[in-house]
């Protein structure tokens, strides 16, 4: 018996008509974005063998993946993030171009989270990776676009920025495992204070866990600087708040007036390959960020080439739901015309309508037995005219 003939999987939807407007409309417009920028696209497979994602440097558990066995055994699974193929890309078939590579993509990801209600497993993302570079002006550029990016859909947006080091260097203090940092991070992540000093207490008191405790309230304007360095007086954790202060400054100038730019310290992204800055865009109507990246250095090296990369993905849905949601929807495309054929005029028919189309018409063929079912269906469709052929000649309505 057939259970799960008429829906589809939990996580995914049909997108019908105006849905599918709003979609092309959204990854058009980035994708004219990122190429008026120089990115050049790059497709990666939609199946990756499981050891591109289980590196040192990953945060994808096994769970979380859609797996599969090819032909020989071998563990596969649906893409669930796209940076680390294209790093793989990067570390191999273009492992000879020259630095520095400015890719961009327009892809699905797919990811299962069984606890989430109303969630997407299946997310189409847009985004950039700038590969090759250590520079500042890289880091402004990659912000820079994210910020057009958001800017592009009319609605009023916010971007915040942090540093992934901060984090890195005091839970690195922390006599801990792995499964505890980790516990930490997502806390500080869901700004979860109570469970998160609970875990903290149980650790001890110190200057670190003190820190940790504060991290995720750390957010703001430009005084989040003095505060986390009152709090955190450590020379590496004040060299990366300089670096960040001067990113912070750098973007409020390029942004002017209309800069919604924000720190925030309690910024740890799950994907744990980020190694510098990294940030959260968000638009208004919608509670989760629509944008994230960062700097990730080391991810490369892991597939046996050492470059630098910066970029950001772009979640295509979550836009999507905030468009809808307005009710922001585009006017459905109608035809200009529509031919009805007499019978046995049914080639001269088609042919008019290929000549209206060679004049720049939006033509249908009528596919009904008579005229009048025809000029029924023109009106209820609100197409303008009807045209009749029979025979040699043609009648317009």
């Amino acid at each position: 018996m057939k259970n799960y003939d008429l829906i589809t999987p939990e996580g995914t939807k049909d997108l019908l008509f105006g849905e599918c407007i709003i979609r092309r409309n959204i990854e058009n417009t980035l994708r004219e974005i990122f190429s008026s920028r120089g990115y050049c696209e790059i497709i990666t497979p939609g199946l990756e063998f499981y050891d591109v994602f289980n590196l040192n440097s990953r945060y994808f558990p096994l769970v979380n993946l859609y797996k599969l066995t090819d032909s020989k055994g071998r563990l596969l699974v649906m893409r669930p993030d796209s940076t680390m193929p294209i790093a793989r890309v990067v570390a191999t078939r273009l492992r000879d171009a020259v630095l520095p590579l400015k890719l961009c993509y327009n892809q699905k990801i797919y990811l299962t989270e069984p606890a989430l209600k109303g969630r997407s497993d299946e997310i189409a993302q847009a985004g950039i990776e700038l590969i090759g570079s250590q520079l500042k002006i890289a880091d402004l550029e990659v912000l820079s676009t994210a910020i057009d990016s958001l800017k592009a859909f009319g609605m009023e947006f916010s971007l915040e920025i942090g540093h992934i080091g901060v984090f890195k260097e005091l839970v690195g203090k922390l006599e801990v495992s792995d499964h505890d940092k980790e516990s930490i991070r997502k806390l500080i992540e869901s700004k979860n204070y109570p469970a998160l000093n609970d875990l903290l207490d149980s650790l001890g008191n110190s200057p670190v866990t003190a820190a940790l405790k504060k991290l995720p309230a750390l957010f703001g304007g430009i005084e989040v600087f003095d505060k986390a360095e009152e709090l955190i007086p450590d020379e590496n954790v004040k060299h990366i708040l300089d670096e960040l202060r001067e990113l912070y400054c750098d973007m409020s100038e390029l942004c002017g007036s209309d800069s919604n730019i924000s720190v925030d310290l309690g910024l740890v992204n799950k994907t744990d390959y980020y190694t510098g800055v990294i940030i959260k865009g968000y638009l208004q109507g919608h509670g989760e960020e629509v944008l994230s990246g960062g700097r990730y250095d080391k991810l490369i090296s892991e597939f046996g080439y050492d470059v630098p990369a910066v970029g950001f993905a772009v979640n295509v849905n979550a836009i999507q739901k905030v468009i809808e949601k307005n009710g922001l929807y585009p006017a459905m495309p109608k035809a200009d015309a529509i031919v009805y054929a007499e019978p046995g005029c049914e080639i001269a028919a088609i042919k008019a309508a290929n000549e209206l189309r060679e004049q720049g018409m939006t033509v249908e063929n009528a596919l009904f037995d008579d005229i009048e079912t025809v000029r029924e269906y023109a009106k209820e469709k609100k197409i303008a005219k009807v045209v009749v052929v029979d025979g040699a000649s043609r009648e317009e309505e």
